[in-house]
This record gives C-alpha cells, structure tokens and sequence, in this order.
C-alpha cells in the first residue's frame, strides 16, 4: 500500500521495504523517515523498529548526534567530561514532498529543523534493484546542504570525548536474534577487527539472512564503518571518526551507500560478487 505518508519500495512485483516519511514518535527520538520493515525476497524482516534495547532506532535511515550541539539520533547526548546527558536539543528531519515516486524508489526533499531553525536541507535518493532470485540492493544517497550563512560541523560522540561510538551518518538497524549475526569484509572478521576501520564492503550475516553494505562514492568508502554485534546487531557510516567534518555555508555532503539484501547465509566470495554487481552502472 502507497499512501500520502507511506511508501511501499518493490522489486519483480514483491515488496521489500516500507518507508514512513511522517512518523509520529516523541522528540526524545528525534523524529524522521525511516524504511521498516526491509524485508529479503522471501519475506524476512532484516530491521528493527524502536527496540527495546534503543528506543531511538529507527529502521533504516539517516541519523546524526551532533550537528551543531543538536541531537537528530535520539536519545541521550554524550557530553564531553560529563558523559550520556538528557538533554532538550533533539531535532527532527521534516519530508517536504516527493519529487520521483516510483514503485522501485524515490526522490524525496527534507528539512532538518531544530531549536526553530532550519539546520540541514537534504535531498534523499533511494532505489530497490533486483540482483538474483534471492537478492536485492537498496541504493541510498543523502545529500545535505548547509543553508545558513556561516559555517557548521557535524560530529559524533567520538569527537565529543567517547571513544569507539563515532556513529552518525547513514545507518541500518539489524533483526536482532537469539544469536549475535556474524561480521566481515574482505581480508577480517569480528566486530573489534571491523569497527571504525574503512573497507570496501562489510556483511552482517544472520542465521537466514545476509546484507552487504558498501560506499559508492569515493568519500563514502573513506568513512570508516560503524559496526555492532554483540551489544544489538547494527552498521552505519561514520561522517566524524576523528575530528569534526565542518560544512562550509551553502556546501552539500553527499554520501551513497548500497546494501545487497540477501536470503541464506553468504559466504566472502557470493557477499563480494553480489555487491560488485549492484554497485557497478
């Protein structure tokens, strides 16, 4: 079902993902669209929707802790010699209107708003693509713009004093199971071999399910990835790992990152040939 809120994604005539662009959550969560469920071609679900564990994950999307002190993660905000603080600084991501919107994916416009103020433009493009019969690809691209006058960074709870926690940026919440799913790229396995390190490709194997994820850009690959096993199942991108990334007035960051959504487990060689195909035009 489509609808003015609601927007089903399909391939070979299946749905694969739901994307809510108006969801009606607490501020605590910093509200924004978000793809749930994303599903393989049989039907699993491979995202989770507030759980239990972090209220504040939300599916599939676009998060980031700190855009000028403003929290559009959710939840807490790490402070420097302070640590995990509530704080009233939670901003929202605000869908404008659609302006492509196909059964296979859409072009959408957004406003990031906070304290009153529009922070963040973003123009995001996202497309579903058949690969296999047991495999699909999800083509993410967010693009923000700096609106204001002057100069703004974004940063993480790495560069605010927490070591290892440079999350923020694209970021997909996995099915969490009774068993912990297994991680790797090309050469290393293991969530400490994988965390907060580049590679052209990482997976996060479930016990019936695969995904694949990979920058498509050159600056996306140089974000080193965001990797969670043990604690809940969960990767992203990583926009300030070391240092604050500054958005200098009227700039736009664009990061493009693909993920092959597979039924079965994967090995390193069917997880690089899958990814390979739905990167490559």
């Amino acid at each position: 079902m489509t609808s003015a809120d609601t927007t089903v994604l399909r391939v070979a005539g299946r749905p694969v993902a739901r994307y809510v662009t108006r969801p009606e959550l607490p501020a605590r969560l910093s509200p924004r669209p978000y793809l749930h469920p994303v599903t393989t071609l049989s039907g699993v679900s491979v995202t989770e929707l507030s759980p239990a564990d972090h209220a504040h994950h939300l599916g599939v999307g676009v998060a980031v802790p700190d855009v000028e002190g403003y929290n559009f993660w959710g939840g807490r905000t790490f402070v420097r010699d302070q640590g995990p603080t509530e704080l009233d600084n939670h901003g929202a991501q605000r869908h404008l209107g659609f302006q492509l919107r196909d059964p296979d994916g859409f072009v959408e416009e957004l406003r990031w708003v906070a304290g009153g103020t529009e922070v963040l433009r973003e123009r995001r493009t996202v497309a579903a693509t058949a690969l296999t019969d047991s495999a699909w690809a999800l083509d993410f691209t967010f693009a923000l713009t700096n609106p204001a006058a002057t100069a703004l960074t974004i940063g993480s709870p790495a560069t605010n004093g927490r070591p290892g926690a440079a999350y923020g940026g694209f970021f997909w919440r996995a099915r969490k199971e009774a068993s912990a799913p297994d991680v790797f790229t090309a050469d290393t396995e293991g969530e400490a071999a994988v965390h907060g390190r580049a590679a052209d490709w990482l997976a996060l194997a479930g016990s019936s399910w695969t995904l694949v994820f990979a920058g498509a850009t050159g600056a996306t690959r140089r974000d080193p990835w965001f990797v969670r096993t043990a604690e809940y199942p969960g990767v992203g991108s990583s926009l300030a790992h070391d240092a604050r990334l500054p958005v200098p007035p009227g700039d736009t960051l664009v990061r493009r990152v693909v993920t092959v959504v597979a039924d079965g487990r994967l090995g390193r060689a069917e997880a690089a040939a899958l990814i390979r195909k739905a990167v490559t035009p």
